[in-house]
């Protein structure tokens, strides 16, 4: 039998080995990190505070906000951490806590998405059936399974992937620890549970993406119908970024997830799992919340009721 290394801790690929750099790169993560956290932050009070905010759409963009301030907090701070201390290693605990925890905020928020997505449908398409379809009982439930199966994947990815012996390199040419690269280094033969899993979770995905694009052809089609070019506008503003920001969420973590390792990433394969990681706690609440008439007038009674009436002229 061939003498084996087993690999006992594992070493993450930065985004440059000059010191200089890794400091600007934990400096820029670091801004990043806390403008995503703060605007989650700022939506989860607003919609628990604001009791006209006590709506189904508000209650799953609070439920998105806590996915992505969980999904950020992940990978960036060990990243940032890393890039000032000079120091890329990560026991094989800490990245079986970050691929489980990747791995299950990932999938729930797929899945949450797709929730939102049925309940603009039915919001935009029947409306007058909103408040019996969506009731309290429903958005709770829809929202209850989206974390839910989240975790499960989560801990089957992990299970199935940490269940084996790692040998050879401890290098991961990723700036976390993902599951494509874990396989390179496993000495197992045996890969198929994880395989499974890995084929079921792209079909799921797939099939909550053709969900949110169904969805989508019917509000667009109830939308083109509305008399007013204002209303056109409102309801074309929201969703189509929505559309955008899941399509490009999908295919990034498609790339992460499915991709073949490489020893040496190209620029284009660090700036995908960036993507993937950074765009949607950055750009969710920008689309869905921050440019939206009640959130603003929500955060001015905020204001106001915190430091006085003055803030009303803020």
């Amino acid at each position: 039998m061939a003498n084996v290394t087993l690999v006992t801790g594992f070493l993450l690929t930065g985004f440059s080995n000059a010191q200089k750099l890794q400091i600007l790169y934990g400096v820029l993560f670091l801004l990043i990190y806390l403008a995503a956290l703060m605007s989650n932050l700022l939506i989860i009070t607003l919609t628990t505070l604001d009791i006209k905010l006590q709506t189904p759409m508000y209650f799953f963009l609070k439920n998105l906000s806590f996915l992505d301030v969980f999904l950020v907090s992940v990978p960036i701070p060990k990243f940032i951490v890393n890039n000032l201390t000079h120091n890329n290693s990560i026991s094989i605990l800490g990245c079986a806590f970050q691929l489980l925890l990747m791995t299950s905020f990932s999938a729930g928020e797929i899945f949450l998405l797709t929730a939102m997505s049925y309940d603009r449908y039915v919001a935009i398409c029947c409306p007058l059936h909103y408040e019996v379809v969506m009731n309290t009982g429903i958005c709770v439930l829809m929202a209850s399974v989206s974390w839910a199966v989240g975790g499960l994947f989560g801990t089957v990815y992990t299970a199935g992937t940490f269940s084996m012996p790692f040998c050879g390199s401890s290098v991961i040419p990723q700036f976390f620890c993902d599951v494509p690269s874990l396989l390179r280094i496993s000495c197992s033969e045996t890969l198929m549970v994880i395989y499974a899993s890995i084929g079921v979770g792209a079909c799921l995905s797939i099939s909550c993406f053709i969900c949110i694009v169904i969805s989508y052809i019917y509000i667009f089609s109830t939308v083109l119908k509305i008399p007013t070019t204002k209303g056109q506008s409102k309801a074309f503003s929201t969703c189509l970024p929505h559309l955008i920001v899941f399509t490009v969420f999908i295919i990034t973590a498609y790339f992460v997830y499915l991709k073949p390792p490489s020893n040496s990433p190209s620029v284009i394969d660090r700036l995908l799992s960036v993507i993937y990681t950074v765009m949607p706690p950055v750009s969710n609440p920008v689309i869905y919340s921050l440019r939206n008439d009640d959130m603003k007038r929500a955060l001015i009674r905020l204001l106001q009721n915190t430091y006085g009436q003055e803030a009303y002229f803020i």
